[in-house]
C-alpha cells in the first residue's frame, strides 16, 4: 500500500474566508454564531446560526457563472481555490488523468431546491423552473463541477453519509491512492444548508439550540445545559496525494493520512447508539489501519454536536478506546464553527491536521459545567488553546442513519 499524505489545504467557515483566519480563530476560541441574515426567522424556534461572515461571493466567481451553482457548489471552489493556490498545484506539468475529486454534501442544493419550490407555489400551477435547477440540486455536482473546471479525470464521485459525509469522502480518497488508482486526489466538503427548509426541518426534529437570547454561547458540547447544536455553512478542501508522486513533484508535505474507520450504531433514525457501539468500532478500525494503539493518540477532534444524547455516547465509546487516558486531549470545534453537517468532517480534518502541525488543540468553548460523570476523566481543553506534542490526531464525525467515520493524521516525518 502506497503512503498518502496531505499536500495542500483551503477553509471557508463561519470563523474565518480562508484557511490561515480559520485556524487562527479556532485558536482564538472565537464564536460564530449570530442572528440569522438569509430569511425572516420571525416564526422559528431558532433565529440564529453560523453564517458565513463578510464574504463576497463575486471575489471569486463571476455573477454570470455563480449563477449556474448553488451556494454549497461556490462554497466548494472557494475552498479548492485557496487549496490549490496554498499548495502551488500546476496542473499543466501534471497527470490529469491521474488526479481526481472525491466530494461530500450532505443537503446538496436545499437553496436552491427550496427557492424554486417557493416560487412554483407561489405563481400557481404553470411550472417555469430554472434550466439549471436540477444540475444545481444534485449533490454530486460539486465533485463533477471541480474537475471540470481543473480538467481531472481520474475518479469523481460524491459521498453521502449525513454529517460523517467528508470525513468518508477523505477515506475514500485516502483508499484510492494507497490502491494505486490515482496519484492526486482532491477531497472534502461543503454545505449551504441555513435556509427555512434546513433550519425548520431541524427544530422539527428539536436537534437544534434555541438559545436565542445569547448565541455565541449557545454550542456548549459536554455541558449540562446543552439543548442542541447550532448549524454552519462553508467548506474544507485538501489534498491528498501518494508520497512517491508528492515528492517527485517537491511538494511541501503538511501530514500524512494512516488510518481510518467507518461503521454503522445500526440502532436508530437520527440518534445515536447510547453507549456508542458504532463510534467504538470505527474508532478501533482506524487504529487498526493505522497500526498504532489507543495511547499513540494525542488529540481527538471529537464529533461533539452539543445534543443531550450524542455527547454522552461519543465520551463513552472514548472511554471504551481510551480507558481512562489522563494525557488525551479532546476538544469540540463545532462549539465556535457551529455544525456544517456534511462539510464538518472537512474543515474538523483541518483543525486535526493543523494540531499536528502546530502543536496546539484549539479549545472547547462555553462549556462551563460538564456532565459530573466526564467532569475529571478528560481533558477536555475548555476555554482556551493547549500547547502540547501532538504527533497523531484523530477526527471523529457521525451522522443521521447511524453512519460513522473516523480519520486517523499523522505528523509528516520523511
Amino acid at each position: 500500500m502506497k503512503r498518502v499524505v496531505i499536500t495542500a489545504m483551503g477553509a471557508l467557515t463561519p470563523i474565518g474566508n480562508n484557511l490561515e483566519d480559520y485556524w487562527t480563530n479556532l485558536k482564538a476560541g472565537k464564536s460564530g454564531a449570530a442572528p440569522i441574515t438569509r430569511f425572516d426567522t420571525e416564526k422559528f424556534k431558532t433565529k440564529f446560526a453560523c453564517e458565513l461572515k463578510d464574504f463576497d461571493l463575486g471575489e471569486f466567481i463571476p455573477k454570470s457563472e455563480a449563477r449556474r451553482y448553488d451556494p454549497f457548489t461556490s462554497y466548494a471552489l472557494v475552498a479548492v481555490n485557496e487549496a490549490l493556490e496554498n499548495g502551488k498545484i500546476d496542473f499543466d506539468k501534471l497527470d490529469t488523468n491521474r488526479i481526481g475529486v472525491i466530494w461530500g454534501s450532505g443537503n446538496g442544493g436545499i437553496q436552491t431546491f427550496t427557492e424554486e419550490m417557493v416560487d412554483y407555489v407561489k405563481n400557481g400551477e404553470t411550472p417555469r423552473f430554472n434550466p439549471f435547477f436540477i444540475p444545481k440540486i444534485i449533490a454530486d455536482i460539486a465533485s463533477g463541477i471541480i474537475s471540470i473546471k481543473y480538467g481531472l479525470r481520474g475518479p469523481n464521485f460524491t459521498t453521502i453519509s449525513a454529517c460523517a459525509t467528508s470525513t468518508t469522502a477523505i477515506l475514500d480518497a485516502f483508499n484510492h491512492i494507497r490502491w494505486g488508482k490515482a496519484d492526486m486526489i482532491i477531497t472534502g466538503g461543503s454545505e449551504a444548508p441555513i435556509t427555512i427548509a434546513g433550519v425548520g426541518g431541524f427544530n422539527a426534529s428539536r436537534a437544534l439550540s434555541t438559545r436565542n437570547d445569547d448565541p455565541t454561547t449557545a454550542s456548549r458540547p459536554f455541558d449540562t445545559s446543552r439543548d442542541g447544536f447550532v448549524m454552519g455553512e462553508g467548506a474544507g478542501a485538501l489534498v491528498l496525494e501518494s508520497l512517491e508522486h508528492a515528492q517527485a513533484r517537491g511538494a511541501d508535505i503538511i501530514a500524512e493520512v494512516v488510518g481510518g474507520g467507518m461503521a454503522a450504531d445500526a440502532y436508530h433514525l437520527t440518534g445515536t447508539h447510547p453507549d456508542g457501539e458504532g463510534a467504538y468500532l470505527g474508532m478501533t478500525e482506524a487504529l487498526r489501519e493505522a497500526e498504532i494503539s489507543a495511547n499513540d493518540i494525542d488529540y481527538v477532534n471529537m464529533h461533539a454536536t452539543s445534543t443531550p444524547m450524542g455527547d454522552i455516547s461519543e465520551l463513552k465509546s472514548l472511554e471504551r478506546v481510551f480507558g481512562n487516558a489522563t494525557d488525551l486531549s479532546i476538544s469540540a470545534t463545532k462549539s465556535m464553527t457551529g455544525h456544517l453537517l456534511g462539510a464538518a468532517g472537512a474543515i474538523e480534518a483541518i483543525a486535526s491536521v493543523m494540531a499536528t502541525v502546530d502543536d496546539i488543540v484549539p479549545p472547547t468553548i462555553n462549556t462551563s459545567e460538564v456532565e459530573p460523570e466526564w467532569a475529571d476523566k478528560y481533558d477536555l481543553t475548555l476555554g482556551e488553546a493547549k500547547s502540547r506534542k501532538v504527533d497523531y490526531a484523530m477526527s471523529n464525525t457521525f451522522g443521521f442513519g447511524g453512519h460513522i467515520a473516523t480519520a486517523i493524521f499523522k505528523k509528516f516525518k520523511a
